[in-house]
């Protein structure tokens, strides 16, 4: 329990930091200033045998072939017999305002049944966004984030040898069109929709300006009007107002991921007053057979005769236990911990506390 204890507090050490005043920039994000992705289908080569078989996956000999007869290499299919190709899907985000000639970084990931990019080089591969355009083409080296070990017998995998990267892989050749000199106003969107924290953005810019520029239109979006401030440059408007700092606003939360038993409390988390009893019943089904068989040259068969042994152990439990409601979360954690439960245990409390509204908090379970 004093592991629990120890990873709330861990946990909790960013969402209170959360709560002292942080830059805009940390907050929001600004309408139009994004990032596009991009994909291809592309072809690696250099395997170690590692490469998809042609017979179960013939895209990948179709697309070697127009690759030689591209470079003037005239091939029938029968001579592409090779394990050292894979086909591959290449992503990468496209910054924003990135340039031409700019590198990005890309994924690569097979289709087929290639067993292993390990060593592999991924051939110049055109990148295309969502309007069928290309912005870039992929071609380097491929770092891989694992690696297998086969044998006749049995195949050893640790990590994901079938995916891996090129850092800086990828070269710009299109540029995204966005004037944002001449725009005339922007809305800022922030992560965390909260009308408390919109109006104090609102607030802290037209401070900031003093030309009441920034209106905030709902809890997720504060518009910024330009005009208002004359002829002046959006960009250096916007690196001051990303660098204005306020409080944000947190709602009271508590988050539980099952899978590895983790509980997060906000520092808000209230609970009313309460009494919880909590205990297991252990279920135990044992099965040892015996059998009989009659004596050496004696008439007789045979039998196995079934013995099972059953159980049912029920764990001593602490009776009611009250949890009073309580102003701050260190005692809240306290009187949560006082039941003397194991972390899983806590989670079926916690949901169990929410479901009788003495809760006060959302709860998310993931």
């Amino acid at each position: 329990m004093n592991r629990l204890i120890a990873l709330v507090a861990l946990c909790l050490m960013p969402l209170m930091a959360a709560a002292t005043p942080v830059r805009i920039k940390d907050l929001a994000n600004f309408d139009g200033v994004r990032g596009n992705d991009l994909v291809g289908y592309g072809l690696v080569v250099g395997l170690d045998g590692t490469g998809d078989s042609f017979r179960n996956a013939p895209f990948a000999e179709d697309m070697l072939a127009g690759l030689l007869e591209r470079l003037g290499v005239n091939v029938t299919e029968d001579a592409l017999r090779s394990k050292n190709v894979a086909a591959v899907i290449v992503t990468a985000d496209l910054p924003p305002f990135a340039r031409s000639g700019s590198r990005v970084d890309v994924n690569v990931s097979t289709i087929g049944d290639a067993k292993s990019l390990l060593g592999g080089t991924l051939v110049m591969t055109p990148l295309k966004a969502a309007d069928g355009n290309i912005y870039a083409v992929a071609q380097g080296s491929i770092i891989s984030g694992g690696v297998a070990v086969s044998g006749e017998a049995s195949r050893v995998v640790e990590g994901v040898p079938t995916a891996g990267t090129i850092p800086v892989g990828a070269r710009v050749e299109r540029e995204v069109d966005f004037d944002f000199a001449q725009i005339q106003d922007i809305r800022i969107a922030l992560r965390n929709a909260d009308f408390t924290t919109a109006a104090r953005i609102e607030d802290a810019i037209n401070r900031e300006f003093g030309a009441g520029i920034a209106s905030a239109l709902d809890g997720g979006t504060v518009s910024v009007d330009f005009q208002r401030l004359g002829q002046v440059n959006p960009a250096r408007v916007l690196g001051r107002i990303e660098n204005i700092v306020v409080q944000p606003e947190d709602r009271a939360k508590v988050v539980i991921d099952h899978r590895s038993g983790t509980i997060v409390m906000g520092e808000r988390v209230r609970i009313s007053r309460v009494a919880v009893s909590q205990g297991n019943l252990t279920l135990k089904v044992a099965e040892t057979p015996m059998v009989s068989q009659p004596n050496p040259f004696a008439e007789g068969e045979t039998v196995t005769v079934p013995r099972t042994f059953a159980e049912i152990t029920e764990e001593p439990g602490l009776g009611f236990a009250e949890v009073s409601g309580e102003t701050s979360l260190t005692e809240v954690v306290a009187g949560l911990n006082a039941l003397g439960v194991r972390p899983r245990d806590m989670i079926d409390i916690l949901k169990t506390i929410h479901s009788a509204g003495a809760l006060h908090a959302e709860l998310i379970v993931d």
